[in-house]
């Protein structure tokens, strides 16, 4: 299918599917080609800036708070928007893909906001990007009931109260190859974000609520910036009201840490908030100084969110958010119940406790990823706000955080174990041939495990071979091993591919800066044919 003149040049490289055409609609591709059209360049610049900035961070120059920007840090007054309908009370929030079954979970889970994430938790087919939109606007409609091949029926339920739908694009360093604009992938940002404003925007403000978001692996106030005038023209070109879209940032690259302030302020008017994404964090600092030996991470089950430069990174959030009127939402809780009563206990006193964390230090709300979790997480923060639905008052002028408290990483360093190193490379290599498959979240090891973790699982893997405290014959024969067991438990996985993405991506002697954007050009695209 190839759009005509009136899409801007956008077209639809991939074969159809099923009911691509209530999302592919010519009023559509234009809109997303309109945003292609005025803001596809400016990313561009945006993503030679982030290598620009790895540059310089890696020879040596210092990573601080920007003097540039002191004036916004010390301006007392500004605020970001108020709480818009369906985002007052967060107080737990679940994520998952926009996959059909989910949606009925997580809008009937009793979260107040369920995260539909296109990021992180999905794997990015062709189908699946626009299923999960399809998802979206069959969510909204109220006709998503569906029984699946198993006989086991999902049904909306009755009541009034369902979670508000948030949506996480894809990141800016991502494209999307089955649309093409002018001769170029489509930013995939601009593909989600667009399809999603252009059928659901204005039936969310119907229902009440609005267009709502989720901004994933931001790292400056630029490309903060970049978001917001896309926001403004969206809302331009569809006739809705300035400000009507609301935005979330996830802190969860080293960078955006040291620029809270600057990204509330350059999204104030559409702002609702930051969260704390600690996976991604993490796997972001290795990135960011993993060529050098004092930012050595131990294994990841070590590194706690108690460590200190993770407490600095948490109480900043919370410091900021709260100074600017802006909502501070905690990080995930991966675990997944199962069948083993014990094994369950165990993991809800570990999710209560890192949930009694971040509301003692001031959260708002907190992630989970199970239906099984809301009732802890709503117990914990129900505890300390009762019926306020947020503790936005609590400003924490007791915090006072410096750059080197946020990259005070030798604190916490240690050797690998032989067992953190097998588990890296399980993890990763199952999470690998899942996402070949088209899963982005999945269940492994009674955790539920989606892209950030597969990053920093394999990250690590190859700043631990850098600096030279594990051997590649180690890591080797633990690849194999490894390999060995996911054919065994797995039949269907493509081993190969498994290996040679792993080998491509924590082996190799230079970091590429994420495993997506060379696996999704390598597995998933699927066109009809081929670009010139």
């Amino acid at each position: 299918m190839t759009t005509s003149a009136p899409t801007h040049h956008v077209h639809v490289l991939a074969a159809p599917g099923d009911r691509h055409d209530e999302i592919l609609t010519p009023g559509a591709l234009a809109f997303v080609g309109r945003l292609a059209a005025a803001f596809g360049e400016r990313r561009q610049w945006l993503l030679k800036e982030r290598r620009r900035q790895a540059i310089r961070l890696a020879t040596g120059s210092p990573l601080g708070f920007r003097i540039t920007t002191s004036a916004v840090r010390e301006d007392p007054h500004w605020r970001v928007a108020p709480p818009a309908p369906g985002l007052t009370d967060r107080r737990v929030e679940i994520t998952g893909p926009p996959d059909r079954r989910m949606a009925v979970n997580a809008l009937n889970s009793g979260a107040r906001v369920w995260m539909a994430d296109f990021e992180d938790a999905t794997a990015p087919t062709w189908d699946n990007i626009v299923g999960g939109q399809l998802t979206l606007l069959d969510a909204i409609e109220r006709r998503i009931d569906f029984t699946a091949a198993d006989g086991k029926e999902y049904r909306l339920d009755d009541r009034d109260r369902l979670a508000t739908v948030v949506v996480r694009p894809r990141g800016w360093h991502l494209d999307e190859e089955h649309l093409e604009y002018d001769g170029a992938p489509v930013p995939a940002a601009l593909v989600d974000f667009g399809l999603y404003f252009f059928h659901c925007a204005q039936r969310q403000i119907d229902a009440g609520h609005g267009p709502y978001f989720y901004l994933p692996k931001l790292e400056n106030r630029d490309e903060a910036r970049l978001w917001n005038d896309v926001f403004v023209l969206a809302q331009e070109l569809l006739g809705i009201p300035r400000g009507t879209v609301r935005a979330t940032v996830l802190i969860e690259t080293i960078t955006a840490a040291f620029e809270m302030e600057e990204i509330l302020h350059e999204l104030r008017e559409h702002s609702s908030g930051l969260n704390a994404g600690r996976w991604d964090y993490l796997f972001s600092l290795i990135k960011t100084f993993g060529h050098r030996a004092d930012f050595l991470l131990p294994d990841r089950a070590k590194v706690t969110m108690t460590a200190p430069f993770l407490r600095a990174y948490t109480e900043l959030l919370v410091r900021t958010c709260h100074k600017r009127g802006a909502h501070a939402i905690g990080g995930m809780a991966a675990q997944v119940p199962g069948k083993d009563p014990a094994a369950n206990e165990a993991a809800f006193a570990k999710v209560r406790l890192d949930k009694e964390r971040e509301a003692e230090d001031g959260f708002d709300g907190s992630w989970v990823a199970h239906p099984g979790l809301v009732p802890v997480c709503r117990e914990v923060f129900d505890g300390v706000l009762g019926d306020r639905p947020d503790q936005r008052d609590r400003t924490r002028d007791d915090v006072e955080v410096g750059p080197a408290d946020l990259l005070a990483v030798r604190r916490i360093g240690g050797p690998p174990t032989e067992e953190g190193v097998r588990t890296n490379i399980a993890v990763a290599l199952r999470y690998f041939a899942a996402w070949l498959r088209g899963r982005g979240a999945v269940a492994l090891h009674g955790l539920m495990e989606d892209a950030a973790t597969a990053e920093i699982a394999r990250v690590q893997i190859w700043q631990w071979l850098r600096h030279r405290v594990i051997d590649r014959e180690t890591v080797g024969r633990v690849l194999d091993e490894e390999l060995a067991a996911l054919g065994a438990e797995y039949p269907w996985a493509a081993l190969d591919e498994v290996r040679g993405l792993f080998e491509k991506t924590a082996l190799a002697s230079e970091l590429p800066l994420f495993f997506t954007p060379l696996a999704y050009s390598a597995h998933l695209v699927r066109t009809k044919e081929p670009r010139a």
